[in-house]
């Protein structure tokens, strides 16, 4: 099962912590997990670092997670820090369906 957890305004100090627990719960439960950024007007490296978070925890548990339909504010944040090449990005829920084949 695949569970989508939607981003909303500013993620930042005050938010990303929830943003986390959110996160971590979803892969915690063995749910893969795409992370909906497009409705994210800020993002700042507390929020970058709730996303590493989820991607090493899917990994380490063997369980996809990606982004989806990322904002651009949230894109310059991303690829400022080059993880563009390190999270699956995908246009859609749809998109990343398909990318399974």
């Amino acid at each position: 099962m695949t569970y989508e957890v939607q981003l909303t305004g500013d993620v930042d100090l005050s938010c990303s912590p929830e943003a986390r627990q959110v996160i971590l719960a979803c892969l915690g439960r063995g749910h893969h997990t795409l992370v909906d950024l497009s409705k994210v007007t800020y993002i700042d490296s507390s929020g970058v670092a709730s996303l590493v978070e989820g991607f090493q925890m899917a990994k380490k548990k063997e369980l996809h997670f990606g982004l989806i339909d990322v904002s651009e504010v949230a894109m310059n944040v991303i690829e400022l820090a080059r993880l563009d090449k390190v999270f699956p990005i995908h246009a859609d829920v749809r998109a990343r369906l398909e990318a399974d084949g």
